[in-house]
């Protein structure tokens, strides 16, 4: 069943009203006819399952068949600090992390980000990678759409995280998968995780420096050097395992 979010002020306990590019995937693209079943999102826990009433000019009404709670996040707020990798590799690391559970992603640009974004880039870039968390979002069934805001420079990705609970910063030069595990296990439910995840090649030594003296604690995920779009996606399966709820 396909899922759809939407503003609160579109949802009654009766109706919903669809418009916009949800008017479009449902009409144009899904072709989807009265009758038909969809799952409703307003970004809360709530999920309203919904059939397909009538078809307006611009606006899908649909009819409220079922109200139910559905909370689908992980227990812990993970925002992804993502150093730009090149290509399109920056919307399989968006789409593979809203599908576990991140909260946030933050593109970073770093000193090894091999992209360099000028305004115009920025603003069509981001557009993109938001369409890309809202299908994921979408299609893993999230009570909430994964966010993902303007790319930021290292220095102030740091400023942004200060106020985290943790903040973890996988490095290839970090020693001890145990202390990789203590920090781990010290992630508790509530709590909010900045997960910092360099481009290729990594973080340089001086954004190393720079994270250390801003308190993160530098981890390794362990003997094998893992690929940018990797990592993200490692630790927070590891992070979902570790604290999902039974």
């Amino acid at each position: 069943m396909r899922v759809f979010f939407t503003d609160r002020s579109d949802v009654s306990d009766k109706t919903v009203v669809l418009t916009g590019d949800n008017y479009h995937h449902i009409k144009n693209v899904l072709r989807l006819a009265k009758g038909d079943e969809i799952l409703v999102k307003t970004g809360g826990n709530l999920s309203y399952l919904c059939s397909v009433s009538e078809f307006e000019e611009n606006k899908v009404i649909c009819s409220v068949k079922d109200i139910f709670e559905a909370d689908t996040e992980l227990p812990i707020r993970v925002s992804v600090f993502q150093g730009i990798p090149k290509g399109d590799k920056m919307e399989l690391v968006i789409q593979k992390c809203t599908e576990l559970g991140a909260s946030e992603i933050i593109p970073v640009m770093t000193e090894r980000s091999i992209v360099r974004l000028d305004d115009k880039k920025k603003k069509s870039k981001l557009a993109r990678w938001e369409k890309v968390a809202l299908g994921a979002s979408e299609q893993s069934r999230r009570s909430k759409v994964c966010l993902v805001s303007e790319p930021v420079t290292f220095e102030e990705a740091l400023a942004k995280a200060v106020d985290f609970d943790h903040l973890i910063f996988p490095y290839e030069c970090a020693e001890g998968f145990a202390f990789t595990r203590k920090v781990f296990s010290e992630i508790m439910p509530g709590e909010s995780v900045a997960l910092f995840i360099g481009p290729e090649g990594g973080f340089s030594n001086k954004e190393a420096q720079l994270a250390e003296a801003a308190g993160v604690k530098t981890v390794t995920l362990g003997r094998r050097i893992l690929r940018t779009e990797t990592a993200a996606i490692f630790v927070l399966s590891v992070l979902g395992f570790l604290t999902e709820a039974d």
